[in-house]
């Protein structure tokens, strides 16, 4: 379960990021940014993370407050699947990142492969959309819309990239520890259902 800090965070900054955009009252605007300054120190208060930091990260959207869309890819060799080791924490992950605009989701993994992987590879199928809510993933200040696109490699060769160190293929029962702010253990699981089973329908929510 989430801790509810964080739900009741997210809840006052979308009314004050969604006040902010369409209120024409000055009076009102005042009461948003408030509202949207309280957002940030709860966040404060219960994280490790700077004020000024949080304000960049969480509290400089504007617009409607929409949920945030990560792409990963999944990418299968036999009976392995690639992961990729992750720079900034040392874990692995499938390959993958935010939505790019301008791109689809398929080419958005289509990218993030050869980006972080060095292989080409085509999407051929949606796997999973998932909201991060409802999974183990740590704590997040964004509301995550996760999809899971199977991809198959057409070419290239293993290669880190920028923001990875490592690529390599795993079974499923001797996966790496994974980076779980990215992927859990039970989504790649869901991933290998359709390694074994083609015919596996979409898995959501």
């Amino acid at each position: 379960m989430k801790p509810k800090w964080l739900e009741w965070a997210k809840q006052l900054q979308s009314i004050a990021q969604a006040g902010l955009t369409y209120s024409k009252d000055i009076y009102d605007l005042e009461r948003f940014e408030l509202i949207r300054k309280i957002s940030v120190e709860i966040l404060t208060q219960n994280t490790n993370m700077d004020n000024k930091i949080i304000k960049e990260l969480f509290a400089n959207e504007t617009g409607y407050a929409t949920p945030k869309v990560d792409i990963r890819a999944v990418v299968f060799s036999g009976n392995k699947i690639l992961m990729v080791r992750e720079n900034s924490d040392g874990y692995w992950s499938l390959p993958g990142g935010w939505g790019d605009i301008g791109l689809t989701p398929s080419e958005v993994a289509v990218k993030e492969v050869k980006e972080e992987s060095g292989f080409d590879v085509k999407a051929i199928k949606l796997i999973a959309v998932l909201d991060k809510k409802c999974h183990p993933h740590p704590p997040s200040p964004y509301h995550v819309y996760k999809m899971f696109i199977q991809c198959e490699i057409i070419g290239g060769k293993p290669k880190e990239g920028i923001e990875t160190d490592a690529v390599e293929f795993f079974v499923e029962n001797e996966l790496p520890a994974l980076s779980i702010a990215r992927n859990t253990e039970s989504q790649i699981h869901i991933a290998f259902k359709h390694l074994h089973n083609p015919q596996e329908p979409v898995y959501f929510d």
